[in-house]
């Protein structure tokens, strides 16, 4: 004879039935929760600092370095620095002396973008660059390989442009020198005199004739680092 079920044990049957009931729904609440959710702060602050890390691959030219930048003059007005050129080349080897390279090797250094400007009174060269690195931790490891001192040898290369009133701005013309740490990026700049005169063919110097680089420096990390307010739907935020 088949066995009989009694009513307590239906009744237990039932009560785990009903309980794995309960459970399979809070489980499938919470993820549905969880997948409709918004982002938290700790993860649009992340999908941030990966927007920006990505800024100098995704962002035209123009924008990272625009065609003038202002800088406050010798006299204390206000002047334009006017950009000549963009280097087609965004290797880390060819941007800077062969001194640094290692460093920003180790440092995981993924491009380095550098522009060309002229001062208002066009008798001064500054190249700009801009070296992208993975996040901040690496580009402060890298900040140690240039000197802090303003010498700019190791340092960026300069980028003179053929035809133009920059073409005799080479190596050897470098006279001053600017680097400072823009969250993933370095920007640094190299300064000199639109004859290519040599800085050891100068003399004394007057300290103020390239200061107005650290402002197109400043104006340029700035532009890069400008925050945003995340759009998690748009195809370059991973939030």
């Amino acid at each position: 004879m088949g066995e009989t079920r009694t009513w307590p044990a239906v009744a237990v049957a039932s009560a785990i039935t009903l309980i794995c009931a309960i459970v399979g729904g809070i489980a499938a609440s919470a993820a549905v929760a969880e997948l409709t959710r918004g982002p938290s702060r700790a993860e649009l602050r992340e999908a941030q600092a990966a927007e920006t890390a990505l800024r100098w691959e995704r962002w035209p030219v123009g924008r990272v370095f625009p065609a003038s930048l202002a800088y406050n003059s010798e006299q204390g007005g206000r002047e334009l620095a006017r950009r000549v050129g963009v280097s087609t080349r965004t290797d880390c080897r060819s941007a800077v002396d062969t001194a640094a390279v290692r460093a920003l090797r180790a440092a995981g250094c993924r491009a380095v973008l550098r522009a060309t400007y002229l001062d208002g009174l066009q008798g001064v060269v500054v190249t700009i660059g801009v070296a992208a690195f993975p996040d901040a931790a690496r580009a402060r490891t890298a900040l140690a390989a240039f000197p802090r001192e303003g010498a700019p040898v190791p340092g960026l290369r300069a980028l003179p442009f053929p035809g133009t009133v920059t073409d005799r701005f080479t190596a050897g013309g470098r006279q001053a020198a600017t680097v400072r740490q823009a969250g993933p990026y370095l920007v640094l700049t190299t300064a000199g005199q639109v004859d290519g005169r040599p800085a050891r063919g100068v003399g004394q110097q007057r300290a103020t004739i390239f200061s107005f680089a650290g402002d197109l420096a400043g104006d340029v990390a700035a532009i890069l680092t400008a925050p945003v307010s995340p759009d998690c739907r748009a195809r370059e935020w991973q939030c």
